[in-house]
C-alpha cells in the first residue's frame, strides 16, 4: 500500500489536522505494515501559487512548453505523480475562514489537468483519478455539521473536486468545536472515527 499523507495547517504543535493526519497514518501502517508512506508538509513548504509558467508546465505538451515551462515541469508534475501513485491519499484540511488554506488549494490545482486526471465527454466531465481512498482529517473551531454553511464551503470544496476527478471514496473524520470544546476534546471526539477507518 502506498499511503500519501498531506498536512496543510499553518499552526505547529497547535494543530488539530496535524494530530489527526498523524493518528490516522498510524493506524493505516499497523493494519498495513509494508505500507509506504510519501509525507509532504504545505504548512512549511507551500507551493507557489497557479501562475503562466506552472499552469503550462502542469498542462501543456512539451512541444508547446517555453524554456521556463520546461525547467519546472519536473518538479510541478512530481505533485500529481505523488497523487497518482498513492493507493489511500490522507489530507489534513482545517477550515481557514470558512474554507481551506490557500496552500492546500495550490496543492488540488495541481492535480486537476485536463486529459490526465478528467476530461469532458459527450456527457460531460469524467474523472479519471479514481481507484483511490481519500480520508480527510478536518477541523474547526465552531462545532459544525455536516451539510451546513459554513461547512459546505470547507469540506464541500474538497469532495465536489475530488468526485470531479474520480475519486469517489472519500471519508471525514472531524476535529471540531475546538473553539469550544478544546483541542485535546476535539481529538477525543475523532478517536473512534479513526478506529473505524
Amino acid at each position: 500500500m502506498n499511503i500519501l499523507h498531506i498536512d496543510s495547517a499553518t499552526t505547529g504543535a497547535a494543530s488539530v489536522t496535524r494530530a489527526l493526519t498523524a493518528k490516522i497514518v498510524d493506524k493505516l501502517t499497523t493494519d498495513n505494515p509494508d505500507a509506504i508512506v510519501v509525507y509532504r508538509d504545505l504548512g512549511t513548504e507551500p507551493l507557489a501559487h497557479l501562475n503562466p509558467v506552472i499552469t503550462g508546465a502542469i498542462r501543456f505538451p512539451e512541444e508547446d512548453m517555453t524554456d521556463d515551462m520546461k525547467a519546472a515541469a519536473a518538479t510541478e508534475r512530481k505533485v500529481l505523480d505523488e497523487f497518482l501513485a498513492a493507493d489511500v491519499v490522507v489530507i489534513g484540511a482545517p477550515m481557514y475562514n470558512f474554507t481551506i488554506p490557500s496552500n492546500l488549494k495550490s496543492w488540488i490545482d495541481r492535480l486537476g489537468v485536463p486529459r490526465v486526471t478528467f476530461r469532458y465527454s459527450e456527457n460531460g466531465p469524467e474523472g479519471l483519478a479514481g481507484g483511490r481512498r481519500v480520508i480527510v482529517a478536518s477541523a474547526a473551531g465552531g462545532a459544525y455539521q455536516p451539510g451546513n454553511a459554513p461547512l459546505t464551503f470547507h469540506e464541500g470544496l474538497l469532495e465536489a473536486f475530488l468526485n470531479f476527478i474520480g475519486v469517489t471514496d472519500v471519508t471525514f473524520v472531524r476535529g471540531h468545536g475546538v473553539g469550544a470544546v478544546g483541542p485535546e476534546q476535539a481529538l477525543a471526539d475523532a478517536e473512534d472515527q479513526i478506529a473505524a477507518l
